[in-house]
């Protein structure tokens, strides 16, 4: 009978690169404050849903830069800030900012605001 080896082999796993810097990148705060599509009035997301609709309709339709029309240009930069600001959102202040999405729709004419 041939001898087993009973020494258990480790297995390798993957692990997580440690990275060199000592504060991770904000790729999402530099893009929210110095966004090639719209120059964003300062503490505009900070403001009640008609005034971050407002404030964002006024930036997209004043942009030069934009590639798509002043309304989907408003609608993805406040999308994006949603989506990149997650959990630190307040229950509050993400209704608040859904809230803006609506009044955006209503401030383009568009359909889906009630």
């Amino acid at each position: 009978m041939a001898e087993r080896n009973t020494t258990k082999r480790r297995r390798k796993t993957a692990r997580k690169r440690s990275s060199s810097r000592k504060t991770p990148r904000r790729w999402s705060a530099r893009v929210t404050r110095t966004s090639n599509a719209l120059d964003l009035e300062p503490g505009v997301f900070q403001r009640s849903a008609r005034g971050v609709a407002l404030s964002l309709k006024r930036s997209a339709e004043r942009s030069r830069r934009r590639k798509a029309d002043p309304y989907r240009s408003a609608l993805s930069m406040l999308t994006f800030y949603i989506n990149r600001a997650g959990k630190n959102l307040s229950a509050e202040r993400k209704r608040t900012l859904m809230r803006a999405k609506v009044e955006l729709r209503k401030l383009f004419q568009r359909g889906g605001g009630d």
